[in-house]
């Protein structure tokens, strides 16, 4: 069972390490739902701690249809995020009927080459999430889709999830099931959908806040919730 973390800085980074996250995923402006982290913050992230560390790419809040000024900047930004040694990027483009925007894609992923890909929750936005899923697939570069099965937080999405990791069988790309995901719900999430990785940020944190440090006790309790989950 493979636990991601949300990290929005240095620190996190480093606590969210020691305490047992498989994987980090870096993000600025939470209160924007995650936006591009400065370079300065991924080469101190990458070169503090050493699991991998997957950069958001997006460089605004408005929705997620890219402009073409926009995808420059995107993958100006994925040309950084390379040189800086992260192992991976979090992406997602929709058309403006809120289809997955192939071109979009292909062109990020033609400059991501190597990189470690996922799928972020503009997957969420989709009109029809299993035709979504299907074109995602067709990209071998992009190994999961975080999503909570909707708009809603995964919790109340357990059905539809289960449907998503049911339709990744076979194929190359699974399912990160995030957003409202709780230490409490944790276990019966798991148990319901069948999913194989985690990802949580408010909910390892103090007062279950991004106003707040991540609690390095929640996230050890989480670890060994899916360890036992893994047996």
């Amino acid at each position: 069972m493979i636990l991601e973390v949300i990290a929005t800085s240095l620190e996190d980074a480093v606590v969210a390490e020691q305490a047992g996250a498989s994987r980090l995923e870096l993000c600025a402006a939470l209160s924007k739902d995650g936006l591009t982290p400065s370079l300065g913050l991924i080469e101190a992230v990458v070169e503090g701690v050493n699991i991998p560390v997957n950069v958001i790419v997006r460089p605004h809040n408005r929705g997620f249809h890219y402009t073409e000024s926009d995808l420059a900047v995107m993958l100006a930004d994925i040309h950084h995020i390379k040189c800086a040694g992260a192992a991976g990027i979090v992406i997602g483009a929709l058309t403006k009927d809120n289809k997955v925007d192939t071109r979009a894609i292909t062109i990020l992923l033609k400059k991501a080459g190597d990189l470690d890909v996922t799928f972020h929750r503009a997957f969420d936005f989709v009109d029809n999430q299993s035709e979504a899923l299907d074109t995602i697939a067709g990209f071998p570069q992009i190994n999961r889709i975080l999503t909570s099965g909707g708009q809603a937080p995964a919790p109340e999405s357990a059905e539809q999830l289960k449907k998503l990791v049911k339709q990744c069988k076979d194929k190359t790309v699974q399912i990160l099931a995030g957003n409202g995901v709780t230490p409490e719900s944790l276990s019966t999430l798991v148990e319901l959908t069948g999913i194989k990785e985690v990802h949580l940020g408010s909910g390892i944190r103090i007062n279950r806040s991004f106003m707040h440090p991540i609690d390095a006790e929640i996230i050890a309790t989480v670890k060994n919730k899916l360890k036992q989950l893994g047996r």
